[in-house]
């Protein structure tokens, strides 16, 4: 299998990623909540649970949705996947410590987190989209923390909402592929 085909697949199985963004917008926005009416220290754990469960939840988005939730066995972007996936609750750590001496930078430094993991996806889905999402996210960590503090209790919500802009955005471009891989099937079909 080459790499186009590998991406191909990730891009069918997981529907273009969306599920992914879409449950984490959930969890960044319930962070929000607890963070912005409850504590800090409970903010930071929701994210860093939610964080080990946006997987799990992601493929009960998918299974919802019928067809599969899960690459097949043997499929080579499998590794590709759990390790990007297993960077976040690691950089977690490091915004939780972060967080914990100075609590307003845990959700910028989160992003910073984030938005680096979704770098991988640009090869894992064979996507650009995901270069996008990444940028933004990094783009606003870092500026709430090095440029414009006043941003910093804002960026779990604006986290949220980047992510479900993105999810959105996300399963648009899968259906749009989606679409116009019908389309070629019906022009092959029907020159034959």
């Amino acid at each position: 299998m080459d790499v186009n085909e590998a991406q191909h697949d990730v891009r069918r199985v997981y529907r273009g990623g969306f599920s992914g963004p879409l449950v984490s917008a959930v969890i960044w926005a319930t962070a929000s909540v607890v963070y912005q009416w409850g504590s800090a220290t409970a903010a930071m754990a929701v994210l860093f649970i939610g964080g080990l469960l946006i997987f799990p939840l992601s493929a009960l988005v998918l299974k919802a949705m019928g067809g599969p939730a899960f690459l097949p066995k043997g499929h080579p972007s499998i590794e590709l996947a759990m390790q990007s996936a297993f960077t976040v609750p690691l950089g977690l750590l490091v915004a939780i410590a972060l967080g914990t001496l100075a609590p307003s930078l845990f959700f910028p430094a989160s992003l910073i987190i984030v938005g680096a993991h979704y770098l991988t996806f640009i090869s894992l889905y064979g996507m650009r989209l995901y270069g996008v999402l990444a940028g933004v996210l990094v783009a606003v960590g870092a500026a709430a923390i090095f440029v414009v503090p006043a941003l910093r209790d804002a960026t779990g919500w604006i986290g949220a909402v980047v992510l479900l802009v993105s999810a959105i955005s996300l399963y648009i471009s899968h259906r749009a592929e989606k679409v116009a891989s019908a389309s070629l099937t019906r022009q092959v079909f029907e020159s034959s």
